[in-house]
């Protein structure tokens, strides 16, 4: 069975909507997934004074868990056009599976959340793509899909290299129907393509 780990960062749940989107799609197809969160780098006085939700129940991704899935959805946030430092930190956490090439020939696709239209999330995914190089993992882009991508009648997020949401600059914006919708089709995809994989190894 196809093994996926939708793992995610959330400082005020945008991420996690997606990321609990995503986890019932890939349930949907009926492989076996589960949903992580990377670990907080932040104190708790800091996530008061930014008045940050509770942290959902969800387990937290160590590094040496990766070696137990095929595949990788990240659900990731942008901050100044790239990864949130929480992502960064858990990618520079895998040195060592990076020098036995643990991860080699996995797989992993990425979806974003920014706080505006133009806050970067295509050079979130593009700044991500070291990582992957190094370990081997081969990036899944969701490409064109579905005719969703297309929409032009409301304000849309994400594209080609992975679905997302647009927070808002005060986060006060929830994802849309539209670009849950997407975010299913994208896992989706993803699992439909690791699964060929799978099966044919």
């Amino acid at each position: 069975m196809t093994k996926i780990a939708v793992i995610y960062y959330s400082l005020y749940n945008h991420c996690k909507t997606l990321a609990e989107t995503a986890l019932a799609s890939t349930k949907a197809d009926g492989v076996d997934a589960e949903i992580y969160q990377v670990p907080e780098t932040l104190s708790d006085e800091i996530l008061a004074k930014m008045h940050a939700p509770p942290k959902a129940d969800y387990p937290i991704i160590t590094p040496d868990k990766l070696t137990e899935f095929d595949g990788y959805i990240f659900v990731i946030p942008t901050r100044y056009g790239r990864a949130v430092s929480q992502f960064s930190s858990f990618f520079d956490a895998t040195g060592g599976l990076w020098a036995t090439q643990a991860l080699s020939k996995k797989f992993a696709t990425i979806i974003t959340s920014t706080g505006t239209q133009h806050g970067g999330q295509e050079t979130t995914a593009l700044t991500t793509l070291p990582f992957f190089a190094h370990h081997g993992i081969i990036f899944v882009p969701l490409g064109y899909a579905t005719p969703d991508m297309l929409n032009m009648d409301q304000i849309l997020a994400g594209g080609p290299w992975g679905a997302g949401t647009l927070a808002g600059a005060d986060g006060s914006r929830q994802p849309s129907e539209l670009e849950l919708r997407i975010v299913g089709v994208h896992a989706k995809h993803f699992v439909d393509v690791v699964s060929k994989f799978v099966k044919g190894a």
